[in-house]
């Protein structure tokens, strides 16, 4: 399993409304190239989320599922990309005075990651769920200063 903390400078319910739209994780989700669904009840439990990732021309389609939905505290989603299988993705949004500390786990549930599982496996998600949660702080730092600066 892999393990990522970031604190991100906008309230538990700033960070919720990026995660509560399904069309917005492009712009985070490292090696997303595009959404090419989501249904309109995102991010109710069962709730789909049809994604297209890869790097240059190698693309695989991915569908997300909400497994675990608590509004502005916890949001946890099955990914599957066939053939390589599934993994469960926890995301925790703890207050952290008037921010929040975003907790995210990754584990593989089946395909070949649950066979792969150790350092070399858990660094590498690791690097790139931080780098996801590096873009989901930037993006919600800089619509929470917009709406800082609207309501002066």
């Amino acid at each position: 399993m892999a393990r990522n903390r970031r604190l991100i400078l906008s309230s538990p319910a700033e960070v919720w409304n990026l995660l509560s739209d399904g069309r917005r994780y492009g712009e985070w989700v490292s090696g997303t190239q595009r959404i090419l669904a989501a249904d309109p009840h995102w991010p109710e439990v069962g709730a789909r989320l049809q994604v297209r990732v890869g790097v240059g021309p190698v693309t695989l389609d991915d569908t997300c599922v909400v497994r675990i939905c608590e509004p502005r505290r916890r949001l946890e989603l099955e990914a599957k990309a066939d053939p390589f299988g599934a993994a469960r993705i926890a995301m925790n949004l703890l207050p952290w005075g008037e921010h929040t500390l975003f907790i995210l786990d990754w584990h593989a549930l089946r395909g070949p990651g649950t066979r792969m599982h150790g350092l070399p496996v858990d660094y590498l998600v690791a690097v790139r769920n931080g780098m996801m949660l590096t873009k989901l702080a930037r993006i919600a730092v800089r619509e929470h200063g917009g709406a800082l600066a609207a309501s002066v």
